[in-house]
């Protein structure tokens, strides 16, 4: 009668291959829910943005070209948009840019939004 059963040797690669796939699963959650959190702020950012821009709009009014920072918080995420007002070959419109950065990070921002003011008056 032989014995039946899974050697020391079998049992150990066995384990490992599954330590390794453990690894990889808990890897790829990790990576996961930090690509989630980044979706969120840019999300915020985008909302930001167009709020910034939407705002100006509303007023009506023509700013002085040049740059400026403002802050514009988006649910509980302090963000900063920063926007740049360039005049336009036609003196009715002016080309507004703006960038939204995270309050503690200026170097990197989340978002874009360009967009056209008119003067209507």
């Amino acid at each position: 009668m032989t014995a039946r059963g899974f050697t020391l040797v079998e049992v150990l690669v066995a384990l490992a291959i599954v330590a390794v796939a453990l690894m990889a699963s808990v890897r790829a959650v990790g990576e996961m829910a930090e690509s989630s959190a980044e979706l969120k702020l840019r999300l915020l950012a985008g909302l930001s943005a167009q709020n910034r821009v939407a705002l100006l709009r509303a007023t009506g009014t023509f700013l002085p070209t040049g740059e400026s920072s403002v802050a514009c918080p988006q649910g509980n995420v302090a963000l900063v948009c920063r926007q740049t007002i360039l005049a336009t070959p036609n003196p009715l419109f002016q080309r507004i840019e703006v960038r939204v950065y995270i309050e503690s990070d200026d170097a990197h921002y989340l978002t874009e939004l360009v967009g056209i003011l008119t003067n209507e008056t």
